[in-house]
């Protein structure tokens, strides 16, 4: 079955899975903006102009890093060879065009990012069928009766292990009920794919380590836990102990007694003042109409 999957979406085939995630993350996203207060349509031409400049971006930036070769052959910009792409610069591009993009069309920041987290778990999940086709990510040498075979080896199949996370990741946002601070959804999503990321990274066969022998990827997955981790803590409502409410609830009641009857002594004098003017001023008035006849 695995053989068969991978023959069928061999690259450059796997990119179908990979568009395919994308639209359902698209449709997605737009069905739950409303939830999030966000405009359909600015949701989705957002989505079109991230996907753009991913893709030109990634491309673009690989094209600058090796000029000479690019330079030679021009078409080759436009192929489908997914090996000649920076993520980096992908990543960077979506980043700088979705800012703008988001700003010049008066977007929030937070609940933006939580309408397009639908999109998110979804392209995580196509990314993880994507490597499972392509053999990209593939796994560190194992005997677990589990294995792969991949790469002339026995592996970790860690791209199952990939879609098997993405997919309790998409279950958790989509079936948790809708929170009144902007932002969680994005966090939590955030905190479930590093962490994650940093247990599968551990199997992975084809890890970039550094500082003698670290994996780069757990580093920054570790960064990216701590920091969604803290956040969400941050959006947490604050629970005040019984005993300060004790102790400040009768102040405040007592504050807002003295506005109450502040407010109703200045009505009641406002009402004196209004009674004792009027019978003056009809005086005057009847006066005058007098006068002539005098």
């Amino acid at each position: 079955m695995l053989d068969l999957f991978r023959n069928i979406f061999a690259p450059p085939r796997d990119l179908i899975l990979l568009a395919a995630a994308a639209w359902i993350g698209m449709s997605l996203a737009e069905k739950r903006a409303k939830r999030y207060h966000t405009d359909k349509s600015l949701l989705s031409n957002l989505i079109f102009y991230l996907v753009l400049a991913y893709l030109l971006g990634g491309r673009i930036y690989y094209a600058l890093e090796h000029l000479s070769a690019f330079a030679q052959s021009p078409l080759s910009l436009i192929s489908l060879n997914t090996a000649a792409f920076d993520s980096f610069g992908a990543l960077a591009a979506a980043l700088i065009v979705g800012f703008v993009y988001g700003q010049r069309k008066g977007m929030s920041v937070w609940p933006t990012l939580d309408a397009l987290t639908p999109f998110f778990t979804l392209l995580a999940i196509g990314i993880g069928f994507s490597h499972l086709a392509s053999g990209a990510a593939f796994g560190s040498e194992t005997t677990v009766p589990w294995g792969i075979n991949l790469w002339g080896a026995i592996r970790q199949p860690t791209q199952i292990y990939e879609i098997i996370a993405s997919l309790l990741t998409f279950a958790v946002i989509w079936l948790r009920k809708a929170d009144s601070k902007p932002g969680s959804d994005f966090l939590l999503f955030a905190a479930l794919t590093s962490a994650s990321r940093l247990i599968i990274e551990g199997f992975r066969g084809d890890s970039t380590l550094i500082l003698g022998g670290v994996r780069s990827a757990q580093v920054i997955a570790w960064l990216i836990l701590a920091v969604s981790l803290v956040a969400l803590e941050l959006l947490k409502p604050r629970v005040v102990p019984v005993a300060v409410v004790e102790k400040v609830e009768p102040v405040i009641e007592t504050k807002r007694n003295e506005v109450k009857r502040k407010t109703q002594s200045t009505s009641a004098q406002k009402t004196t003042n209004v009674k004792k003017t009027a019978p003056s001023k009809t005086k005057s008035a009847t006066a005058k109409r007098k006068s002539p006849k005098e």
